[in-house]
């Protein structure tokens, strides 16, 4: 992370503003006099505007084009997609499933793409296969995959075949929940129909693997009125609440012999995240009439708020840390707490923002932005943290390239550390001046922080979140497009010019821009109250469920 003292040559954000954002929420937020009507953390020298930025949006649909085009013409039907060397990889030796083609077809809808979709549409109709005798990750193919699949059957107003591809794939996807516990094993062969466990974390699955495919299984059976989708993903979520810790909060891993957390790590980062984005989600999804969601979901925000948010020493910025466990000196398990945030973690700043005016709402359509008489304690709090916390996504923000880093560690008290080494809240680990940049360093391409943007942006109309969401993308297109086409990672944001790493993530076109475009887009388009994104942001329609939820 660069110093106050040296300049900038990515896009210039706001930072003294998103300091002193941080600062006076909190200091609302201690402040016994606040108006009722005035929401700590939300500002009233605005007034809201949701109707579209044009000129902003349109620009997010032309760097759409450039990436879908680059892909098109190189590497098309291939799962994943490297704009330098252009070419195609896939994901087994098999072949691939057109990860690429099938994450992208929802944002042409919606961007109103309509020849760039009639081919992809073409491309799934007539070449997309499942018959490949090669082991692919549960999770990320049910998101991108199965979710990609549902989404477009929807948008492009029941195209059947959609939902044909997507029930093929659900139903060679089931076998994975055939274990002892009904947890879903990591892998699937599509081909075999075999589910397979990942060995390199010993046989045991990701909180968030097997937590992270109830909003695509449950949609799937209502659309089909085949039941068995909805039991497997819904038995997933009774496992987990039969197992769960009094704090809400979860381990990292489970064993899907036993149905039983195992002692690792809590984090709302890689492997921890989306388990805590769906507690929410599936509780909207069917229209907040599953109470068994919210009751999960408040209690592991209550433990989240509790045991995980902590301040930086010098600005006070809020960040999530994570507890790694460790043996104590009488053999007991201990907990160890990590000032380290992932990138990951900056969609919970939305999603705080969300719940507190759905979860935690005291009306049933809440003002924008809200207002204090409309929220429980628990949705105040929520929302303070939310605000503050896509602050602080916004403040690591601040590097050379205005790019964040993949992982940032925080400032905390006795960690040995002077000001020559990180003089502000946060700093990017084992960054020196002439060495080789560390992992963390990196920028993949990532939505989480431009998902926060957009939500809040939503529930409050203020402009500023907006001017956030430009500066990322204005960064996206100085340091990562490619001229002759697509967009490529960054190995380290804190380097001018930067280097690259030869890969376009297919969450680019996902998320990434499709969240940008709906910032810019009228609100009208895709309604917070009318749909749930899934975590690779293929929006789902809210429903009233025909099946009873099976545990309480």
């Amino acid at each position: 992370m660069q110093t106050d003292s040296e300049a900038k040559a990515g896009p210039a954000f706001p930072k003294v503003y998103i300091l002193l954002a941080a600062v006076l929420a909190l200091a609302l937020y201690n402040f016994l006099g606040t108006p009722a009507s005035h929401l700590p953390g939300v500002r009233t020298d605005y007034v809201p505007t949701l109707t579209a930025d044009e000129a902003k949006r349109d620009a997010v649909v032309e760097a759409f084009r450039h990436a879908w085009l680059a892909y098109e013409r190189d590497a098309m039907g291939d799962d994943e997609y490297h704009p330098i060397s252009h070419t195609g990889s896939n994901l087994t030796k098999a072949g691939g499933i057109g990860y690429t083609v099938v994450d992208s077809i929802d944002t042409m809808i919606i961007m109103g793409l309509e020849d760039e979709y009639q081919r992809a549409r073409a491309w799934v109709a007539d070449k997309l296969s499942f018959e490949r005798d090669g082991k692919f990750n549960t999770f990320e193919t049910t998101i991108r995959v199965l979710g990609g699949l549902l989404s477009a059957y929807h948008l492009s107003g029941d195209d059947p075949v959609f939902l044909e591809k997507a029930q093929e794939l659900g139903t060679r996807i089931l076998p994975v929940f055939d274990t002892e516990s009904g947890l879903p094993l990591s892998f699937i062969n599509l081909a075999l129909r075999e589910g397979a466990p990942d060995r390199d974390n010993g046989g045991y699955v990701s909180t968030a693997e097997a937590a992270t495919l109830q909003l695509e299984f449950r949609y799937l059976a209502y659309l089909t009125d085949e039941d068995t989708y909805w039991e497997k993903a819904e038995n997933v979520m009774a496992t987990l609440r039969a197992s769960a810790m009094s704090s809400g909060l979860a381990p990292i891993f489970l064993d899907p012999k036993s149905g039983q957390y195992q002692t690792s790590a809590i984090r709302v980062g890689s492997r921890g995240d989306s388990y805590y984005e769906y507690l929410l989600k599936q509780y909207l999804q069917t229209n907040q009439t599953e109470l068994v969601y919210h009751e999960m979901y408040v209690t592991a925000m209550t433990g989240i708020y509790t045991h995980l948010v902590k301040r930086g020493l010098s600005g006070q910025l809020l960040f999530i840390a994570e507890l790694n466990p460790e043996r104590t000196q009488n053999g007991e398990i201990g907990w160890r707490l990590m000032p380290k945030q992932d990138h990951l973690v900056c969609f919970l700043g939305g999603s705080l923002m969300l719940g507190a005016t759905t979860s935690g709402a005291l009306v049933h359509n809440v003002s924008i932005p809200p207002r204090t008489d409309e929220l429980t304690d628990d949705g105040k709090r929520d929302w303070l943290t939310g605000v503050e916390l896509v602050n602080t996504c916004m403040a690591t923000h601040d590097t050379q390239t205005g790019l964040a880093p993949e992982i940032a560690h925080f400032r905390a008290l006795g960690d040995g550390m002077g000001d020559s080494v990180a003089s502000t809240d946060w700093y990017i680990k084992g960054a020196r001046s002439g060495a080789p940049p560390p992992f963390d360093a990196r920028y993949i391409l990532r939505p989480e922080t431009v998902e926060s943007i957009f939500i809040a942006f939503r529930l409050t109309g203020d402009p500023k979140y907006r001017d956030y969401g430009w500066a990322i993308f204005q960064a996206i297109e100085q340091h990562c497009r490619i001229p002759t086409g697509g967009y490529a990672s960054v190995i380290n944001v804190d380097q001018v010019p930067v280097e690259y790493d030869d890969k376009m993530e297919t969450f680019l076109m996902s998320e990434t821009l499709k969240y940008l475009y709906l910032l810019f887009a009228d609100s009208s388009v895709l309604p917070l109250n009318e749909y749930v994104f899934n975590t690779e942001a293929h929006p789902l329609p809210v429903f009233n469920p025909t099946i009873r939820t099976g545990f309480s």
